[in-house]
């Protein structure tokens, strides 16, 4: 074990580097590390045998993806092998393509959460890559919650104390978005975590950087933090926000706060609620008593915990939308079309409309009737490349305008129409046709460039055979002939249906 510098209690000022980057072209302000030589060695060679050596820990290891982790920002010497434990079972995760990294500031008090964008960290081990264009969108995006206020991260440990580890399991092949809560509002982590939900996928690894309990002894800070923990693995915000509730009589002696970073697990917790494929499970506990450096008397609390996900769970059973979701794109749909017939543009939505699931990417088709239930027009964007909203906008408007199977809806026609929305859920890929259920499933048929669909809805329209609808799709959408389905790749997803007619 590597000789570690335990002066872990004060800070230093905190500094930038002015820096020119080569690639974009501007003058950069680096934000250079802080608390190395206090919560972490200075030295590169012994702050990486150091790391390495906390990564020898391992948590329980599993083949489910990593979605998120939880671990301590205290000194090494107190939290370092804890905090391993949680990065341990990212090793041999495959690469992630962004790292959210989020704390709450410990020195400055702001409202809604601070994002670093002049620059990249430095650490010891080398430069930190922060990505910039999503750190600079989600500011644009989201300015009721997302600032950059630089005094911010001058002095914060929280995010710094992670990038070693990052570092040295990834080297420079890793970028990550620094965010930093600055009030305690739970409405400020719900709004975060709205924003952030679009990021929330398997691509991406979230790091939420928090101790557990401040002061209390040894004893009384194991059993508090076990209730903490297991509120968090509840994934309900109530009981979340009773664990670290601090009561008025104060039942645990010299306890300051249940969790110092409990506005970061709060985001967390509203994006994993309704996700039943995703647990937060426990990974491991100390607290500085622990420590030869540490006191029993007066701890601080540390635990590791990792939200996972069951990757052999369908996705498509876990895609909801609230009723208000549902509203807000009919809403979407019917002023776009309204707008765009009446002015030739494609307005932009009113902000209030979109909510964290309706950023999320997703396929949708807009269907138009008229009165008496005749088809009017009906196109659709099965990819998931694009936010939902902006899907329903398109086609919403393509439906009225370039279905080449009708002529244009005028302007007087539209209130006489009723829009119809069916919202896909991720599709999946399927080995043969004993997978596609027509009652419940849309088929999507792919071969070479040539592709087609049916919607869940078509099976209970014609009353078609499964084997019907698999040569009806391949022949008239795919135009690949009536057996082309035999030899093409073929995906089922299923479709939340919803019109103004009806709210399902």
């Amino acid at each position: 074990m590597p000789v570690l510098l335990i002066l872990f209690t004060a800070c230093a000022t905190g500094q930038q580097k002015e820096k020119y980057n080569m690639h974009h072209t501007k003058m950069t302000k680096n934000r250079m590390p802080v608390v190395a030589g206090q919560f972490y060695p200075s030295d590169s060679a012994t702050l990486s045998e150091t790391v390495a050596d906390f990564l020898k820990h391992p948590g329980h290891q599993t083949g489910k993806r990593i979605r998120a982790i939880i671990v301590p920002h205290a000194g090494y010497v107190f939290s370092g092998e804890v905090a391993g434990s949680a990065y341990n079972l990212i090793q041999e995760q495959k690469p992630y393509k962004n790292i959210f990294i989020i704390g709450a500031s410990h020195h400055e008090y702001f409202h809604g959460a601070s994002i670093y964008t002049p620059g990249n960290y430095e650490t010891p081990l080398g430069e930190a890559r922060v990505n910039n264009a999503i750190s600079t969108k989600l500011i644009s995006d989201n300015k009721n919650v997302f600032h950059y206020v630089p005094e911010a991260h001058q002095k914060e440990h929280s995010i710094e104390v992670q990038l070693p580890f990052l570092q040295k399991i990834y080297g420079d092949n890793f970028s990550f978005i620094p965010v930093l809560f600055g009030d305690q509002s739970a409405e400020t982590s719900r709004k975060v975590a709205d924003a952030l939900k679009p990021y929330f996928t398997d691509e991406n690894l979230f790091i939420i950087s928090t101790d557990f309990s401040h002061y209390p002894a040894y004893n009384d800070a194991i059993a508090n933090d076990q209730k903490t923990a297991s509120a968090v693995e509840s994934k309900s915000v109530d009981k979340f926000m009773e664990a670290v509730k601090i009561p008025e009589d104060k039942q645990v002696h010299n306890l300051l706060t249940s969790m110092c970073g409990w506005q970061a697990t709060l985001a967390l917790i509203y994006l994993t609620r309704n996700d039943e494929k995703i647990s937060i499970l426990p990974v491991q506990y100390q607290n500085s008593g622990d420590s030869p450096y540490g006191e029993k008397d007066r701890v601080v609390g540390y635990y590791a915990m990792a939200a996972i996900e069951d990757e052999k769970h369908d996705p498509a059973e876990d895609f909801v939308l609230t009723a208000q979701d549902k509203t807000s794109l009919l809403t979407i749909a019917r002023e776009s079309i309204t707008d765009f017939l009446r002015n030739g543009q494609i307005p932009e939505p009113d902000p209030e409309l979109i909510t964290g699931n309706l950023k999320i990417n997703a396929g949708a088709f807009v269907t138009l009737h008229t009165e008496d239930g005749k088809l009017r027009g009906c196109i659709g964007h099965m990819q998931s490349d694009l936010p939902l909203y902006q899907v329903v906008q398109r086609m919403a408007i393509a439906a009225a305008t370039e279905d080449y199977r009708f002529n244009h809806i005028s302007a007087d026609e539209i209130n006489n129409i009723n829009i119809e929305i069916s919202v896909l859920t991720p599709m999946k890929k399927i080995t043969g046709p004993e997978e596609f259920n027509p009652s419940k499933h849309g088929i999507y048929i792919k071969k070479g460039n040539a592709s087609g669909t049916f919607l869940p809805q078509v099976a209970i329209q014609t009353n078609w055979t499964k084997e019907e609808l698999l040569g009806h799709c391949a022949r008239d959408k795919a135009h690949i002939g009536w057996n082309g389905w035999k030899t093409a790749d073929l995906y089922v997803y299923k479709a939340i249906i919803f019109s103004e007619k009806k709210q399902d």
